[in-house]
């Protein structure tokens, strides 16, 4: 299951990247939409990406084995890649609307939303506004409340700056935008490859900053402990971004959720995949066992975590 892990960055992306379509959801319009089937009768998990990120880039490393467990369904966040438009203002509440239309839509009574940074917020917010829709909840780098530190608001306010320069960069590479040209290889496990490039300007800088404005606004801490159907939380123990206290303090907040970490920063999902997959599906596994008695819970311990492989 997991001989995908030992392929390099740039092999993975290539092999990994599943096909999509076009899905029309009655009231929002149409957004692409990946849904892998699985094995019969699997619950159903609906990844939600991170900041500026896209599906594609966030997951593709985990897309394949994850699907070999689950039903797997994903969408772009409205205003990134090709979500739905973001209209005038971007809203967390909208995000978390979303994935419970995509679910009418695809004919999905119940899934298990597994969310990584800003997916985190619009995952808590999903069982906050469609608590009979949600039968899990996997949370992965990401926290109750965003932007306290002085590191947070920084790095917050840099983020746009980033996009802005990816856009401008990707329209000067030096392959003269070749479609089928890597500009830039940085070794195994980090890369900037034609195609990451492209991901990364499908969202505008003005999306960025007002999505980075609704994470600093964001706090679930007032109703977080109510959440009462299995959860996991995925640490990244070596985030300079979203501090590991925060992630931890999320883990409690919320009864009986189980800790997997990974000794990795805030881009481990791919930068780190090696390590930050197989917590990932270790995470899935605890709370698609809990959701009919299979397993028992067993919590993460931090300093046990993975090394890389």
């Amino acid at each position: 299951m997991f001989e995908v892990l030992g392929l390099s960055v740039s092999k993975l992306a290539s092999v990994s990247r599943p096909p999509g379509r076009v899905v029309e959801v009655p009231g929002r319009g149409s957004t692409f939409v990946y849904d892998m089937d699985g094995p019969p009768d699997a619950p159903v998990l609906f990844l939600v990406h991170g900041l500026v990120a896209t599906t594609q880039l966030n997951w593709f490393p985990a897309f394949p084995v994850l699907a070999d467990r689950y039903r797997v369904v994903a969408t772009d966040l409205r205003g990134h890649g090709r979500g739905f438009p973001a209209g005038n203002r971007f809203r967390l509440s909208d995000c978390a609307d979303d994935l419970a239309a995509v679910a009418d839509a695809l004919g999905i009574e119940r899934f298990i939303p597994v969310g990584y940074s800003l997916g985190g917020p619009v995952a808590q917010l999903t069982w906050h506004r469609h608590r009979d829709r949600v039968a899990g909840l996997v949370l992965a780098a990401t926290s109750r409340n965003f932007g306290g530190t002085l590191r947070e608001r920084i790095w917050y306010r840099t983020v746009p700056g980033l996009v802005a320069g990816v856009r401008l960069m990707s329209r000067l590479r030096p392959d003269g935008g070749d479609p089928d040209a890597d500009w830039l290889e940085l070794g195994d496990d980090a890369f900037l490859s034609r195609w990451a490039m492209e991901e990364l300007r499908r969202t505008s800088p003005a999306i960025a900053l007002q999505a980075m404005s609704a994470l600093g606004r964001f706090t679930s801490h007032e109703w977080i402990g109510e959440i009462d159907v299995p959860t996991a939380v995925v640490i990244t123990t070596r985030d300079r971004f979203i501090a590991p206290t925060r992630q931890i303090k999320l883990a409690n907040a919320i009864a009986g959720a189980t800790i997997h970490p990974v000794h990795a920063g805030h881009a481990a999902c791919v930068l780190a995949y090696r390590r930050f997959v197989p917590a990932l599906v270790e995470a899935c596994d605890s709370v698609a066992g809990r959701l009919d008695g299979r397993v028992e819970q067993n919590s993460g311990r931090l300093g046990h975590g993975r090394e890389e492989a």
